[in-house]
């Protein structure tokens, strides 16, 4: 007796639009720590969306550079909302919680024409401080342009011993 045969899987993908003026990329990481040694990301306990009170947060973000954004000045900000677009602060301060940076991105000598360079860049900060129970974003801007995927959602959980206490 012959073994049946096996379906082939084959899955098409759409190959990513070679536009020549494509605008920035960006991937965003909620995580309990990153870091950028060697200018490359490196994340510990990533990928989360809900966190506790007094648990590490940290944003793991890579910027993806195309070839004719190079050798100019970028600006970012990136800040922390509710979902009624209010601005957040964190740890207890007085201010909505905002970043805000520069970079610049040089080509350097050999590099083929069209290449997109990218720069990692960690954001350390700390237990966040905030209200159980709610949702927040932390929503990213790059020379005042937005994107969907430049969003990060997540909920806030009650705090452990409120958790214990109800399972008792």
């Amino acid at each position: 007796m012959t073994p049946p045969k096996q379906k082939e899987v084959v899955i098409l993908m759409d190959a990513p639009a070679q536009d020549p003026v494509r605008g920035m990329q960006v991937t965003m990481l909620l995580a309990e720590f990153a870091a950028a040694p060697e200018g490359k990301l490196t994340v510990v306990g990533g990928g989360w969306n809900a966190t506790g009170p007094n648990a590490p947060c940290a944003i793991g973000m890579v910027f993806y550079t195309p070839w004719h954004l190079t050798n100019q000045k970028h600006e970012f900000r990136l800040e922390l909302i509710d979902m009624d677009g209010n601005g957040v602060p964190i740890q207890q301060a007085d201010e909505p919680f905002v970043a805000e940076g520069q970079f610049e991105i040089g080509r350097p000598p050999g590099a083929p024409t069209g290449t997109t360079f990218p720069l990692a860049v960690p954001l350390n900060l700390g237990p966040l401080g905030l209200p159980p129970h709610q949702r927040y974003e932390f929503r990213l801007q790059v020379d005042d342009h937005a994107h969907e995927d430049w969003r990060l959602v997540f909920n806030t959980t009650p705090p452990i011993q409120d958790q214990q206490q109800r399972a008792a």
